[in-house]
């Protein structure tokens, strides 16, 4: 008579037993009784405590989850009622100077900082009191900004001490970190800064679409009271700079 041969159950054999029949420790209660799972402090537990454990972790797990999409609600719900209210606040403006005046308050109240800079890239047709608002296309200091200008795309980070101190002059040493926003378009062509004393107000991770907005609403109301409808284009590819 020929021996039976033995066959040897592995841990995966049990464990695909019992991930196929997820009833059985309905039909076995006494063993779930019985069995003892170590815990990290050293004593065992039975099954159902370690289960409950793993309910509990997973329902921590998905409150943070939870919590996480309502702040990100609650700061879209800011970034929305903050650009209504920049809106409104250009649509009072009726002149070049009144825009300026007003985005530079809204800013402030946005951000939390007065480093706040805006350069429109143009001859100024009349004189102004804003004279330092304005900046000639030619002008080799436009080289400071060529990457922003060319990609018209948001900066966020610590800016060149060059761009510092055409931004925001005598101040320009407390300036940890800014937001350089360019503003191209075919009527008109811009650049927005935002400064802040701290070197993580500003910085690279941040996302720059709320930034983008701002500088949308900004220069739709600069365009319909700027005394230049059709500014000359930049190039701040041709000429060098020296520095």
């Amino acid at each position: 008579m020929t021996e039976a041969k033995q066959t040897t159950v592995t841990e995966n054999d049990v464990v695909n037993y019992l991930q196929q029949n997820p009833e059985f420790f309905q039909e076995q209660l006494a063993l779930l009784e019985v069995m003892r799972i170590p815990h990290p402090s050293g004593d065992a537990i039975s099954l159902i405590s370690k289960q409950l454990e793993l309910f509990r972790s997973k329902h921590h797990a998905l409150e943070n989850q939870l919590t996480e999409l309502i702040n990100i609600a609650r700061e879209n719900d800011n970034s929305f009622n903050r650009l209504h209210k920049l809106t409104l606040t250009l649509l009072q403006a009726t002149s070049l100077e009144q825009v300026v005046i007003n985005l530079k308050q809204a800013l402030t109240e946005f951000f939390l900082t007065d480093l706040i800079a805006i350069r429109l890239i143009q001859e100024p047709s009349t004189p102004s009191a804003l004279a330092g608002l304005f900046i000639a296309p030619g002008d080799k200091r436009l080289h400071y900004f060529q990457k922003e200008l060319t990609t018209a795309q948001p900066f966020c980070g610590a800016p060149t001490d060059s761009q510092a101190e055409f931004l925001f002059g005598e101040r320009a040493s407390v300036v940890k970190s800014c937001a350089i926003i360019p503003m191209v378009y075919p009527q008109i062509k811009a650049i927005l800064a935002i400064g802040h004393t701290d070197a993580m107000g500003f910085h690279a991770d941040m996302g720059s679409i709320f930034l983008t907005q701002i500088s949308e609403i900004a220069v739709t109301r600069l365009i319909s009271l700027n005394p230049v409808p059709h500014p000359v284009d930049v190039d701040p590819v041709t000429t060098p700079v020296s520095l």
